[in-house]
């Protein structure tokens, strides 16, 4: 697995204090109120179970290494040239009480926020890392979907309702993805659902970017950055929450009522100024090939691949949600990166919209009325999620920015091999930096998907800016 990163020593002192800063400036609350975490406890120990009982379901959870907010547990069983899928859920209308103290504060936080230093999570940690997480021995309230898949991957028969689960084990990533190598009979089944799901994809014209990861990590005194290349299992992990999440918007959308995740296609000019983009880097788009397609047949070790991954960003913009109350257009209705309308409703622990959506698919599969907390609250949640989203994402620019300038700013005169990911006229170009791995400007003439060297010419530590040009080497 690729993996680039750069130690720290001598500005640990100085990270730490950049990222307090942040957290001050950004008004990022450091606990929960006494009462919310008060009635927290009280949820949690007086939890009622569900009548219905799927313990005997070999359950495992699949996420990043140390992960304790565990919302989603997965098993997959062969059923003649298909399978069977069961996807747990974690049960958060089971903790959390409508109006109540830890309910009015998940409507101010809206989501979990991730900053390099320690998380501020949405509900109280006895909630979100005990009570409702779906913890590797421990029998948990869930919301369970069962899908039934064909011999392509397509789904046949979908049904959700709650019950108690106990997942068998918690892995991470790494351990998955060798269980999976050794043939395990328990996860080898994901790989085989995971590709056929990737293939309808492709069919539907959806795509998947599939960006190496970019995360800051302080570990054993140091702080350092890493980016790396996705893991097989993870991708296959993703699409069985997608497959989730398309089979939640469809509920919902045949019932009239709920919340789903959408995204407009694609400008024609977005689509041309990208496939323009694509020839100037040598490559070939065929005709007729969607831009999915194009992409999931991206050499991820070739240079100009990064390039062609930034370009594409554009066309993935302008995400939101949409309140349904009643019958949808299609095109309201589509997500353009899926391909297909798609609701969120596999990471309630993190999420308030998804314990919205959950307890609307949950009543309208069944033929039950939707909960009336769940109908009532529906309109405020898309300005929740984007007041947020914004905030998550401005949290992350400005906790990288100062890891950045730490490691930047005593380099001055060193050279870095980089990728010029693209060129923009008299802009400086968008290059990407080896080692660190960082993304940023430079005054270089290369062309988009080529390798060079770079020096960092000087470094303005007021603005937190540096100047790189091209190496004399």
């Amino acid at each position: 697995m690729p993996m680039r990163h750069t130690r720290l020593s001598d500005t640990s002192t100085e990270i730490t204090a950049g990222l307090e800063r942040i957290r001050t400036e950004l008004a990022l609350p450091d606990a929960f109120p006494e009462a919310v975490e008060k009635e927290a406890s009280a949820a949690v120990a007086a939890l009622a179970l569900p009548d219905a009982d799927l313990t005997d379901i070999e359950f495992v959870t699949i996420d990043p290494e140390g992960s304790r907010d565990l919302d989603q547990a997965l098993h997959i069983a062969p059923d003649g040239d298909g399978h069977v899928v069961h996807y747990a859920i974690a049960d958060l209308p089971a903790v959390v009480a409508p109006g109540g103290a830890v309910d009015t504060e998940s409507h101010v936080r809206g989501q979990t926020l991730y900053a390099p230093d320690g998380s501020v999570p949405l509900h109280p940690r006895i909630i979100s890392e005990d009570g409702a997480s779906l913890r590797e021995g421990r029998v948990r309230s869930a919301y369970v979907w069962q899908m039934t898949l064909d011999a392509d991957g397509n789904t046949t028969h979908t049904t959700v309702r709650r019950a108690r689960v106990r997942s068998r084990s918690q892995l991470s990533y790494r351990e998955a993805q060798e269980r999976i190598a050794a043939s395990d009979g328990l996860l080898s089944p994901l790989r085989t659902v995971g590709e056929r799901r990737l293939a309808l994809e492709t069919a539907r014209g959806g795509a998947s970017l599939d960006m190496p990861e970019e995360e800051i990590v302080h570990a054993h005194g140091f702080w350092r950055i890493e980016r790396r290349d996705l893991l097989p299992v993870e991708q296959w992990n993703a699409q069985i929450s997608l497959m989730t999440g398309m089979e939640a918007a469809n509920i919902q959308l045949a019932a009239g009522a709920g919340i789903i995740r959408t995204m407009p296609r694609p400008a024609a000019a977005d689509i041309d100024l990208f496939r323009a983009q694509v020839a100037a880097l040598g490559l070939v788009w065929a005709e007729g090939q969607t831009y999915g397609e194009f992409l999931r047949g991206l050499d991820r070790d070739r240079p100009t691949t990064l390039a062609v991954l930034s370009a594409a960003r554009r066309l993935f913009r302008g995400a939101g949600y949409r309140v349904i109350d009643g019958p949808l257009a299609e095109a309201d209705a589509v997500h353009a990166a899926i391909g297909a309308p798609y609701a969120h409703a596999t990471a309630p622990l993190r999420r308030l919209v998804d314990r919205y959506a959950l307890a609307h698919c949950e009543a309208q599969a069944n033929g039950e009325p939707v909960p009336a907390w769940a109908s009532a609250g529906l309109a405020e949640l898309p300005g929740i999620m984007q007041r947020t989203g914004q905030l998550a994402g401005r949290l992350e620019r400005e906790s990288l920015d100062v890891v950045t300038d730490a490691i930047l700013a005593p380099l001055v005169g060193h050279r870095f091999d980089a990728i010029v990911i693209e060129q923009r006229g008299d802009k400086p170009a968008r290059i990407e930096l080896v080692a660190p791995p960082l993304e940023t400007d430079a005054r270089v003439a290369a062309p988009a998907g080529t390798r060079i060297r770079v020096r960092l010419d000087s470094f303005d530590a007021e603005k937190g800016q540096p100047t790189f040009v091209a190496a004399d080497d």
